[in-house]
């Protein structure tokens, strides 16, 4: 029945965009390292967690009154990588140099829907951070060109400059509003440069999510009570004292960029273009600084908040589709009504976003592939990167790493309790150990309690070397902590999901496992990478 729906619904597109009276607005709200915190999906989660405890008002609205998704993916939990897979619709390892984040470059052969979307007539945008290196000519948005963020880039660092102007002498309302005003000033002046009637395409982006945090900003700005989140960690962060206090400041950033998501909301009803703005919100990967987050291809670090609000969108609904960043490209080039390029691999969301039903939609988005290469720069000797690639349905995680000998959070940098570095320089500096994992105050507490038995298990999780296979079986272990790989129970699900992901990777050409397997340890790539 579904697949019977999809293809009337498809066939009907056609007509459905020919009596639009105009081509909708597009605003998309990419937080950093925002992972998927949002009261909205408390609900969802189906156990205690931390989405119990922030409050998201602004975003809550849009998943009510349009689709949330439960199972949105990455392609690749880092940020540059992840960034050219979305810009481009293609999987992060076709964007060859565009997928690293030092010493990255674009390739300009390699089309974007931003200036698809301006060559078809759309006014395009962005404020604060879209890919990473963000200046260069050639760069997927055009560089600055399209930059607006005249009246201040502060709210990027909220929890900093908000507690500044509260030990100033300000309020935190009125530091808030201050702040929130810049974030309105830069939409304003995008909004009036626009042609008439023209229809736009705008990319919010900040970074306040990104680490560093004001610490106990969380509770001195938000009144998040760091006790509140006790018993709601996952298993694999120490539910003490100074990890709740971090993860606190954290979800402190994340009800700040809700704060910033509403203010886009009420300029957009304002000027009377909400109900024709396909209204998107989501985020880089998952949370930074911490085990099993940022970097790592389990759910913390790869499944991210999908939530989507716009013209002939039916609302109060829940997805359960499978859905990779990548699909994005090409469905905003869908309600732009332009033809996406051949080369994308992602695939438009239009058709599910118009059915009116929640649930399983489309029947064949039952599974994702992730993956990652490389992140900072020098976390393992020669500048190697981690190499690995994920499977993800209902039922598993199946997680191949090409090469187990080496460390996938980087180099420890320390060989016992003699040479440890200092919790303050761990918490300061990211290239202190692991440079892949973030700086912060739960990884150096961590690290610290590397040789303690009751959180071993942990740190051996978070940073130890990993064997060539893991496989998760998501109905015992949803959090994703045991591996059942080598278990002979097992045996018929590992060899079906390695043997579905290696046929994926070939088909749409991922240079790991073809005829030149090592590119990524090769000139150019070692020569950048961050």
């Amino acid at each position: 029945m579904n697949a019977l729906r999809l293809t009337l619904l498809a066939l009907a597109a056609p007509l459905l965009r020919a009596e639009e009276v105009k081509r909708p607005n597009i605003v998309f709200c990419f937080a950093d390292d925002w992972g998927r915190y949002a009261s909205c999906y408390a609900k969802l989660d189906g156990r205690p967690g931390l989405n119990q405890v922030v409050r998201t008002p602004n975003i809550d609205r849009i998943a009510g009154e349009g689709a949330i998704f439960r199972n949105a993916f990455v392609t690749a939990p880092s940020c540059t990588p992840c960034r050219s897979s979305l810009l481009s619709g293609q999987y992060f390892f076709r964007t060859h140099l565009g997928a690293i984040l030092n010493g990255a470059k674009w390739d300009p052969a390699i089309p974007t829907y931003p200036l698809l979307l301006r060559d078809a007539g759309y006014h395009i945008g962005k404020s604060f951070k879209v890919w990473s290196p963000g200046t260069p000519a050639d760069a997927p948005y055009g560089g600055q060109k399209y930059a607006y963020q005249k009246s201040g880039g502060r709210f990027n660092n909220f929890s900093e400059n908000a507690t500044a102007m509260v030990k100033a002498g300000a309020t935190f309302e009125a530091a808030k509003a201050e702040l929130l005003g810049e974030v309105r000033g830069n939409f304003q002046a995008f909004l009036d440069d626009r042609k008439g009637t023209q229809p736009f395409c705008y990319w919010f982006g900040p970074t306040l999510t990104h680490r560093a945090y004001e610490k106990h900003s969380g509770a001195a700005l938000w009144k998040i009570d760091p006790e509140a989140l006790k018993g709601k960690l996952p298993s694999f962060l120490p539910d003490v004292p100074e990890v709740r206090d971090d993860i606190a400041d954290y979800l402190g950033e994340c009800q700040a960029w809700d704060a910033g998501v509403g203010v886009l909301i009420a300029e957009l009803e304002r000027r009377g273009e909400l109900d024709n703005t396909l209204f998107v919100i989501s985020g880089d990967h998952g949370m930074p600084g911490v085990p099993m987050g940022k970097c790592n291809l389990v759910d913390h670090g790869t499944n991210v908040a999908l939530i989507v609000r716009g013209p002939t969108i039916p609302g109060g609904r829940v997805i359960d589709d499978f859905v990779n960043l990548m699909d994005l490209a090409p469905t905003f080039l869908a309600f732009g009504r332009v033809a996406p390029p051949a080369v994308m691999t992602g695939k438009s969301l239009l058709p599910v976003l118009r059915d009116e039903a929640s649930g399983q939609v489309d029947p064949t988005r039952t599974w994702v592939v992730t993956g990652r290469e490389r992140h900072v720069a020098g976390a393992r000797e020669g500048n190697l990167p981690y190499p690995h690639r994920a499977l993800r349905t209902k039922d598993f995680l199946y997680i191949r790493n090409f090469a187990p000998d080496r460390w996938p959070l980087g180099s420890p940098h320390f060989t016992g309790r003699s040479d440890l570095p200092s919790f303050e320089k761990i918490e300061q500096s990211t290239y202190a150990v692991f440079a892949d994992m973030d700086a912060s105050p739960t990884k150096a507490w961590v690290v610290h309690h590397f040789d303690d038995p009751r959180y071993k298990w942990i740190y051996d999780l978070a940073f130890g070397q990993r064997p060539a296979e893991e496989l998760y079986d998501l109905a015992k272990d949803p959090e994703q902590v045991k591996n059942v790989a080598a278990d002979p129970a097992y045996a018929e699900a590992r060899s079906r999901l390695s043997a579905q992901l290696l046929a994926t990777l070939k088909e749409v050409g991922d240079p790991r496992v073809g005829p030149e397997p090592v590119k990524f340890e090769l000139p150019p790539f070692t020569q950048g990478g961050k």
